[in-house]
């Protein structure tokens, strides 16, 4: 933030990033959206184009999702549209996108994969994070930005983003391996910052072209197939305002 002088320890094992005791965080999220991120749109388009392809081969699509750390509730609205029956939880932004499809952390519900997109970077303790999402769903699909090969530059890596101070938890392909394993979990990933962990064993070969077949048409075939929610949604939302009314 251009104010703190602060210290990185690091992993010597698997090369995880973490801050010191982030003392500057309230001050630092005092707008939860950080002005900076002119990459929002983009990366839900993105995100959600990949989610589409993964939840289509990998799980019941025709099953319950929940959208940890959901922000504007944007991607829930956009995995809505493509017929995927999504909800949003975030206790630290306003809902906009995604009003009448909140959730509750609860194993209840029954979701079957969780999604958390830029948040591991910000959590202060990921594991207590990973926890309460394994609470509720088996599977969790995330993005992050990673690194390999030692510790990154300053100068090169622009992830640390200083000038905001949201990202304090950085990580290395090792240090996801490490969750995946103390999980039992199988981690995919495009060793960038797509990445899905799984309860079963599934073919890294298949998963990369399915990445790619995502940006190929791929998500708007399996929306023609399944049936958008975005009319149905309207409907009930509708019906649930005159009910209230």
């Amino acid at each position: 933030m251009e104010k703190y002088d602060i210290v990185y320890f690091q992993c010597e094992s698997c090369q995880f990033i973490q801050t010191e005791d982030p003392h500057w965080l309230e001050e630092a999220y005092r707008q939860s959206l950080n002005i900076e991120d002119t990459g929002i749109i983009k990366r839900n388009i993105l995100c959600a184009k990949r989610t589409t392809v993964v939840l289509y081969s990998y799980f019941n699509h025709q099953g319950c999702f929940l959208d940890y750390g959901g922000g504007t509730g944007l991607f829930v609205r956009m995995m809505r549209d493509a017929g995927y029956n999504f909800y949003w939880n975030d206790p630290f932004t306003t809902n906009i996108f995604a009003r009448g499809y909140e959730s509750e952390l609860s194993p209840s519900q029954g979701f079957d994969a969780v999604t958390s997109f830029e948040c591991f970077e910000h959590f202060v303790d990921p594991h207590t994070e990973i926890i309460k999402m394994l609470s509720v769903a088996p599977a969790i699909i995330f993005s992050t930005e990673i690194f390999s090969g030692g510790t990154p530059s300053p100068e090169t890596w622009q992830y640390y983003y200083f000038s905001h101070g949201q990202h304090v938890s950085l990580y290395s392909y090792q240090s996801l391996q490490v969750i995946a394993q103390r999980y039992h979990l199988q981690l995919l990933t495009n060793k960038k910052s797509f990445h899905v962990l799984l309860p079963e064993k599934k073919s890294s070969v298949v998963f990369q072209t399915l990445l790619k077949a995502s940006l190929l048409g791929l998500p708007s075939f399996i929306t023609a197939l399944q049936g958008t929610k975005t009319k149905l949604d309207s409907e009930a939302l509708k019906q649930e305002k005159k009910a209230r009314e």
